[in-house]
């Protein structure tokens, strides 16, 4: 906020340091009392509020807002009046200039100055007062330029005393307090930088249009719906909105919608393809009446629905859409035709001066540049000069086209049409939020540093799970100069300070912006098996990332106190927690593939693993819908995300990845083949090439034994193990004339033959040489502190042996180990030929194959 003093000297040194902004940086709310500050709650009683009753009723109804937020937090409800006060020592006083007569009347009395609000865009000043009006001994002012200014003021206070924008939105709790204090002082938050700014509801089947009919029962969003929706916009400090037109029809479907808009103060317009304030829905259902959308052929008809669009809202603030599109967004036809396009606006402009009875000029009209449209501007198209020419992203986030000079020079203005969601090529991005935060600043810096500030909207698809992206956007489109990329993580972590109290504020913006970061990679419904490199690890490590950000997230979430968990696992954990699950379960079909190409049984256990998460995904969203915040969400994550192999793929849910699955996987062992990476070669245990057992005693696996994968070992272990012996068979370079071979066994002790137990080590056709692994595992004097306590703490015994390499014809080396007393554990082996470098795991296994028919 910026801190407005009486001296100049002072309000220089405040002025950098005490900049706008939402979320909030300079707090003028305090919980303790301090000289001259004004007091809204104070042990059980409150300040009174007053306000003219013939201001605006959006102010009206935003100041009612207050009274409720001011209860929410301290349990006491205002006395509300509007007129004059019952006699309270401290009033809260809200008003437009030139539209209250309590401002008005403050003015006079320069207690506010009025050459601060006049003649400028929504600003507020927030002030403190001594003695304002007859019977108040200390008031605090908000008042607004216009009405919105005053409106945000009003929230803005509701804000700063704990009510955060999100809290019906996304379950913020409210925290309580016994008093609330407003230090003195002058504040503002000065005008926005873009003159509209708001969000487009889109692509709202299934998700939002399956919510809404379970919350209100229509197959629409009435007006109920969207004074949620305006409530929003407006404690965010936005003014402008795009509404869903799918399947619904703003305009149409409830007529209430409208009104309530322009009663709340806020601007609606209409898409890139729903001219003259009509939705695209009012032409598709009469369709057989209209005939074509086509306006060579079909003028007259639709000139007139432009004109009952007129009708409906001359009296509003919206911003008209003006042009045409084809019919479903749609080009409107194959070539570029400026002249019939040019005759279309033309129309529209005298259809707009003859309904509202004035200028043209008058009515806020927007072009929008979008896709194909570009193309009519390229090849010299223009409009009038009141008109905003709104540009577009690519509908990845990536800005199409800037204003140059010239251009810039348009009276009208140029604005942003930007997005979060997106149905079209490659694939569909509907799900969750994809868009990492340094990627939307940067964008945004450079649409305004291009002079793009007249309007900015941003497809946001079903609103939820868009907050925190929606609250970055409305936040640099009052003051896109705010950040930088020093500062510019003070942003989430100032959101989720608001959200979750400032003890949990670093370590959850930490989470938010890795998961944007890493959900920016690539989009869930891009991703596949294919996405990442297996070979080289990166696959793994990925998706171990995930998994880490995920217990990160949840180690968080269990440490909120329980009336935040609902918010954090909207705004935080459900986004992490899906994607990691998501990541697992295309890493496990592409090993899946990997090894069920190879042979190799492991491939039954990915296969399991695809399901298991796959099956996962909709326990997550059931939670969602369903659980949290005792299913008040229900519905809101319905959307498909699995399966796509394009955009428009009319798949009705989401699709298990395919899978195979090795038949009789207990027949289908041994037989592995290893190869070098990085002059050595590390072996686990149980995947052997063949195995020979004993007469009474056979090979058994023992899963997880060990540090790595497991073991293996003769068994029953009362039996001999003459004739038992198990290969490894590897290829080596030809020039490697020995190695170092390090034999991993568990620690066992000399139970049996008390002079320690053996096996033999070496290469077919080569020596052998004879391991004794556990002759000084004893408790003798020699042996207890250096060798017995060191080694059994660590429950390994780790050998290494020197062996000449024969020559091998194929290329191909078969390491045997032979076990000459029970009880050896097999677990690692590691031949080294001047790579290794020693491990506490031994080294990641390396390369491996089945081979199918020895």
């Amino acid at each position: 906020m910026k801190l407005i003093q009486t001296s100049l000297i002072l309000a220089l040194f405040f002025f950098n340091s005490l900049l706008a902004h939402a979320v909030g940086d300079t707090k003028y709310v305090s919980d303790n009392k301090s000289e001259n500050s004004f007091t809204i709650a104070e042990k059980g009683e409150s300040a009174e509020m007053l306000i003219d009753s013939k201001d605006d009723p959006g102010v009206i109804r935003t100041f009612n807002d207050l009274q409720d937020d001011i209860f929410k937090v301290t349990d006491i409800r205002p006395v509300m009046n509007t007129e004059k006060v019952s006699g309270a020592k401290n009033v809260i006083i809200a008003g437009t200039l030139g539209h209250s007569k309590l401002i008005d009347k403050l003015v006079s009395k320069k207690i506010i100055d009025a050459d601060e609000l006049e003649g400028k865009w929504e600003k507020f000043i927030i002030k403190t007062v001594k003695n304002p009006l007859p019977g108040i001994e200390n008031a605090l002012v908000i008042a607004g330029s216009d009405r919105r200014g005053t409106i945000y003021g009003i929230y803005d206070l509701s804000e700063q005393i704990g009510v955060s924008p999100w809290y019906w939105w996304a379950d913020v709790p409210i925290k309580k307090k016994e008093n609330i204090f407003v230090k003195a002082g002058t504040y503002t938050d000065g005008e926005p930088a873009v003159q509209y700014r708001g969000i487009f509801l889109n692509d709202e089947a299934p998700s939002l249009t399956g919510w809404v009919k379970h919350r209100y029962g229509t197959d629409y969003g009435d007006h109920r719906f969207y004074t949620r929706v305006f409530e929003l916009i407006l404690r965010l400090k936005g003014n402008y909105l795009w509404p869903a037109m799918w399947n619904w029809a703003f305009y149409a479907d409830d007529p209430m919608n409208s009104k309530v808009a322009d009663e709340m103060g806020v601007v609606i317009g209409t898409s890139h393809h729903e001219p003259m304030a009509r939705n695209h829905q009012e032409w598709v259902r009469n369709r057989d009446e209209y005939g074509a959308w086509n306006y060579s052929t079909n003028q007259e008809v639709i000139d007139e629905f432009f004109r009952k669009g007129i009708e409906r809202v001359k009296d509003t603030e919206d911003i008209i859409t003006i042009a045409m599109r084809g019919d479903g967004d749609e080009a409107m036809s194959e070539e570029t035709n400026v002249e019939l396009l040019e005759r279309v606006v033309k129309n529209q402009r005298e259809i707009i001066e003859e309904v509202t009875g004035r200028p043209a000029e008058e009515t806020p009209q927007v072009w929008a540049l979008y896709k194909e449209v570009l193309d009519y501007y390229d090849q010299g198209m223009r409009v009038p000069e009141d008109v905003i020419i709104l540009l577009a992203d690519d509908n990845w986030g990536n800005v199409r086209r800037l204003p140059n000079e010239e251009e810039l020079k348009h009276p009208g203005g140029w604005g942003m049409y930007y997005h979060f969601d997106y149905v079209g090529a490659p694939r569909n991005s509907k799900w969750l939020n994809v868009s990492p935060i340094q990627h939307i600043w940067e964008q945004l810096q450079l649409t305004y540093d291009y002079g793009v500030d007249k309007l900015w909207v941003v497809n946001v698809g079903d609103l939820k799970p868009m907050e925190y992206p929606i609250t970055l956007f409305m936040d640099m489109a009052w003051e896109p100069t705010r950040y930088t990329a020093d500062n510019l993580l003070e942003h989430p972590r100032q959101f989720a300070a608001q959200q979750f109290g400032k003890d949990q504020a670093d370590e959850a913006a930490r989470i938010l912006n890795l998961y944007s970061k890493y959900n920016g990679r690539v989009t869930p419904e891009m991703l596949d098996r294919h996405t990442y490199n297996l070979k080289n690890g990166e696959w793994k490590q990925v998706s171990d990332e995930y998994l880490k950000l995920e217990a990160e997230a949840l180690r968080q979430y269990l440490s909120l106190e329980p009336e935040y968990r609902d918010a954090y696992k909207q705004l935080i954990l459900y986004p992490v927690q899906a994607m990691a699950n998501l990541y697992e379960m295309y890493y496990a079909q592409a090993m899946n593939h990997k090894l069920y190409a190879e042979n190799n049984p492991k491939a039954n256990y990915w296969a399991d693993k695809v399901e298991e998460t796959f099956k996962r995904d909709s326990v997550l969203s059931h939670d969602y819908n369903n659980v949290m915040s005792d299913g008040k969400w229900k519905n809101m994550m319905s959307q498909k995300k699995i399966g796509y192999t394009s955009w428009n793929d009319n798949f009705p849910a989401d699709k298990l990845p395919e899978i195979h699955r090795i038949e009789n996987p207990e027949e289908a062992v041994g037989n592995y083949v290893f190869t070098p990476k990085n002059d050595f070669i590390s072996i686990e245990a149980p995947h052997y090439y063949e195995l020979k057992d004993a007469e009474k005693a056979k090979w058994a696996v023992i899963p997880h034994v060990g540090r790595t994968l497991g073991g293996i070992a003769v068994m029953p272990y009362s039996e001999p193990v003459e004739g038992a012996s198990v290969s490894y068979k590897m290829e080596l370079p030809e020039d490697v004339s020995s190695v170092t071979v390090h034999v991993v066994v568990k620690s066992t002790l000399a139970f049996k033959r008390l002079d320690g137990h053996r096996y033999k080590v070496g290469f077919d056709d080569a020596d052998e040489k004879v391991i004794n692994f556990n002759d000084d595992l004893n408790e003798k004097p020699e042996n207890i502190y250096t060798t017995f306590y060191p080694t059994v703490a660590r429950r390994v015994v780790e050998k290494k042996v020197d062996l000449q390499v024969p020559e091998a014809s194929d290329g191909k080396q078969t390491l045997t180990l032979t076990p000459m007393d029970p009880g050896i554990v097999f677990e690692k082996i590691v031949i080294d030929f001047g790579g290794y470098e020693e491990s506490y795991l031994f080294g990641n296994e390396s390369p491996n194959k089945r081979i199918i028919n020895k």
